[in-house]
């Protein structure tokens, strides 16, 4: 069990600190629309649909690896409480036509890339 959640918080400081030089290098524009955390929602959705589809493809993958890469790697990668604080904000501020295209449009794009992940190495 330790060395499980050992194993979870290295991919999830990898997966951090990944999410934040995306940050970096996509800051903030004028539009209001969150590109970084989009772009690193969708590639995270894109990663984890590949590691899952690689997974089932080679079923002697080692477990710690998995956890390594899918739980840590990309859940510290993406960012659902980023996602839902900068929707909130755009309902706050009355800009609905943005929420809305960002909230169904991450949802769409983000069980999308996961499939096509899954589904291109398959």
């Amino acid at each position: 069990m330790i060395k499980s959640i050992l194993i979870v918080g290295l991919g999830s400081c990898a997966g951090g600190i990944l999410r934040y030089l995306v940050s970096l290098a996509l800051p903030p524009r004028g539009s209001g629309f969150p590109t970084a955390t989009f772009i690193v929602n969708i590639a995270g959705c894109l990663l984890i649909g590949l590691l899952y589809g690689l997974f089932s493809k080679y079923s002697e993958t080692p477990s710690a690896l998995c956890l390594l890469l899918t739980t840590g790697l990309c859940g510290g990668f993406t960012t659902f409480s980023t996602f839902s604080n900068e929707a909130v904000t755009m309902l706050q501020g009355g800009n609905i036509q943005m929420f809305l295209l960002y909230v169904i449009g991450s949802v769409i794009c983000g069980i999308l890339a996961t499939l096509g992940g899954y589904v291109l190495v398959r």
